[in-house]
């Protein structure tokens, strides 16, 4: 839900990075939830979102751009895992023959459902829902459902290694791996040396606790050594570069951001 509220600022804004006009309908139908905090997670709540709305900007157009040039050199399957309560499916100009997998848990896919169909809200591709746990076996599903794994496919990882630990975002990655085609293509999060300059300051956010007690760290700053031991060409992309470039310089001094890579 923050990050639904984030992207509807970003979306506010005069020279927003991303459209979504979507992303307020999902804050405003999960508001009650929000109600119910006590004084002291509202204002840990709020000073989280001062800290995390750069880099929810950021990481949107990047991974927005990432899935429509890897759609549009080939890729026609897009597999989002942990898609969220991001639109993607329904604001992006995706190519005539993209066909999308949305990944995620249940009760989060039925709420998202609710939502987008309040609004009437048409996909711009051909779309597929699978609720599942990633922690658990998720590829028998995905196939069940119509994907190919002869085919190239686009896969993205948003928000999610961060929530598993390092056993769990293995097989996870091993899945997909084992799913993917030469000429596919992965991106997630990228942290060298584990360290990342928003997550610390979040760490230290009185009450933050709720939200920065559920982080396991993923493969850590190993992501870049695991991709290429199993045949990727990986390709880094600093959130501090990125920021720069869309003209949202940050200030930032660590090499956190975004990894992207091929298979061979």
């Amino acid at each position: 839900m923050g990050v639904a509220g984030l992207r509807a600022l970003e979306n506010n804004r005069p020279d927003r990075l991303f459209d979504d006009p979507y992303a307020l309908a999902f804050f405003e139908a999960g508001r009650a939830l929000y109600s119910k905090l006590d004084d002291g997670e509202s204002n840990s709540t709020t000073a989280l979102g001062s800290i995390f709305s750069a880099q929810v900007a950021i990481r949107t157009r990047f991974f927005d751009d990432y899935l429509l040039d890897a759609a549009r050199s080939g890729c026609e399957q897009v597999v989002l895992l942990a898609a969220g309560l991001d639109a993607r499916a329904f604001r992006l100009p995706w190519p005539e023959k993209a066909r999308l997998f949305e990944l995620d848990l249940p009760d989060v896919l039925e709420f998202k459902e609710s939502v987008l169909a309040r609004q009437s809200a048409k996909p711009r591709c051909t779309r597929t829902v699978i609720p599942v746990d990633l922690r658990d076996e998720w590829s028998g599903k995905l196939l069940a459902a119509g994907f190919r794994r002869t085919k190239p496919t686009v896969w993205l990882a948003e928000g999610l290694l961060i929530y598993l630990s390092y056993d769990e975002a293995e097989r996870l990655l091993i899945t997909v791996d084992e799913l993917s085609a030469p000429g596919s293509q992965v991106s997630f999060e990228h942290r060298p040396q584990n360290a990342d300059e928003i997550l610390s300051r979040a760490r230290v956010v009185p009450g933050a606790e709720h939200l920065t007690s559920l982080w396991k760290g993923g493969l850590g700053g190993r992501s870049v050594a695991w991709l290429e031991k199993r045949g990727w060409q990986v390709r880094a992309h600093p959130r501090s570069s990125l920021a720069a470039a869309y003209g949202r310089p940050s200030g930032e001094t660590s090499d956190a951001g975004f990894l992207t890579a091929t298979r061979n």
